[in-house]
């Protein structure tokens, strides 16, 4: 009996010291942590007990939106939220002393907090949107959560445009902080980090996430690096709508403007509003390109060269109308006119009424039978149209007739012929290119 009455009394008195010692409120935890009067050791010095020890800070980036990528200025607005965590080895405590409390929420000045930077950054201040408070675990594991809209620049190359791929760093790293003193990782894993993005993406626009690697470097008398490579892939349908099938829906046009027929006049006409309309399809192209890319686009190759063909198009139609022009003023105009003139004159005499007709002829000292003088007029007019007449016949021997129509023909001919092989070829080329650079940027 003596020995259950000694462990009667041994448990009041251990649950009445327990009693005495647990608190179930927030403000005996923070009295614990020495959190309720002002400390500004905490906020100013690395949390760590032992000097030399490295504070290890868990960045994680996930990324809520694409709003803007924009090719002139080579920068990419985008809408990210960062996650921090890092240890304070002085603001622990043991949940169960404190009826299992183990999440402690305290203002974000009273903390000591690692100074990240993005170094691609810039964008003012104002787009920071930092939470007031941080979240402590008992173990001392501090959590610290960042909203940005972050403009960050990007070397972008174009040269599949519209069907690139972009791959575009964000770097953290400390402003201050020494070498080693701060080393920088993640607490999830690359695929987590897309999924997790992929899922609360709000806004891609014409662009999608691909892909987000995570590289930490270390670089000597820098220190630790974090690196989030994030990929983006153009959504290419509104360029190939707007630009691509109607460049190839022009050179398809001017291919077939070679069967319309020269005689009309219209077929020049026809070529030269084809040229007009590509231009204004390369001015629309020049606002999207940036003017300091080192290695010219393909798209710019692919305009360019349709400009350049339907160019030459003109320029050889404008060659087969003035020869077939010149086919029909050499000879047939002048010999049209001389003959004009001669039966213009010739149905003027026969018109003409003789003279003094109403008066009374008088009687001629000339013998009756010589000829009258309208009928000598007649005689010179009919030999000089034969002279005229041997005369051209004699100059339409030395240039045979249509001879400048069948060579304007032969060339049209030669010409199609030609422009319709260098389009094939191209088109070949250009495909086997982007076959080759998309294969190498992937």
């Amino acid at each position: 009996m003596s020995a259950l009455t000694t462990l009667v009394v041994l448990a009041l008195i251990a649950g009445v010291s327990s009693s005495q010692t647990s608190d179930c409120s927030y403000v005996g935890l923070l009295e614990h942590l020495n959190l309720t009067t002002t400390n500004d050791l905490l906020a100013i010095v690395r949390p760590v007990k032992y000097w030399n020890k490295t504070t290890f800070v868990q960045m994680d980036m996930l990324l809520y939106g694409i709003l803007q990528v924009d090719e002139k200025s080579q920068t990419v607005r985008s809408h990210i939220w960062t996650q921090m965590r890092w240890t304070n080895e002085y603001l622990t405590w043991n949940s169960s002393d404190f009826c299992g409390i183990n999440m402690l929420t305290i203002p974000r000045s009273m903390l000591w907090i690692p100074d990240m930077h993005i170094q691609e950054d810039t964008s003012d201040t104002g787009s920071i949107q930092e939470s007031p408070f941080v979240s402590l675990s008992p173990s001392g594991m501090v959590l610290a959560n960042t909203r940005q809209l972050l403009t960050s620049t990007c070397q972008l190359n174009l040269t599949l445009f519209p069907f690139d791929t972009q791959h575009c760093n964000i770097t953290f790293s400390s402003m201050n902080s020494q070498a080693n003193t701060i080393t920088l990782g993640t607490f999830y894993n690359n695929t987590l980090l897309t999924q997790i993005s992929e899922q609360i993406m709000v806004t891609q626009g014409e662009w999608q996430l691909i892909n987000m690697d995570v590289v930490s470097t270390f670089y000597k008398g820098v220190g630790n690096k974090l690196i989030y490579r994030v990929t983006l892939g153009r959504k290419p349908m509104l360029y190939v709508i707007n630009l691509i099938v109607p460049l190839l829906y022009f050179l398809i046009l001017d291919l077939a403007s070679f069967f319309i027929n020269e005689a009309r006049g219209e077929k020049l006409s026809f070529k030269v509003t084809v040229l007009l309309s590509i231009s204004v399809l390369l001015l629309i192209l020049k606002d999207m390109l940036p003017s300091t890319e080192d290695r010219l686009p393909m798209i710019a190759r692919y305009c360019a060269t349709i400009f350049a063909l339907v160019g030459l198009s003109v320029l050889e139609t404008m060659l087969v109308s003035f020869l077939i022009d010149l086919n029909g003023c050499c000879g047939n105009k002048d010999q049209s006119s001389v003959n004009a003139q001669v039966d213009i004159q010739l149905e003027a005499d026969n018109h003409k009424e003789p003279r003094g007709a109403e008066e009374t002829p008088e009687k001629s000292s000339f013998p009756l039978d010589l000829p009258d003088e309208r009928d000598l007029l007649k005689l010179i007019l009919e030999e000089m149209k034969a002279a005229r007449q041997e005369a051209e016949g004699q100059d339409q021997t030395k240039i045979k007739p249509g001879l400048y129509r069948r060579l304007a023909q032969i060339i049209d001919s030669v010409f199609f012929t030609l422009y319709f092989g260098t389009v094939v070829v191209f088109f070949t080329y250009m495909y086997s290119m982007w076959v080759s650079q998309y294969v190498n940027s992937n």
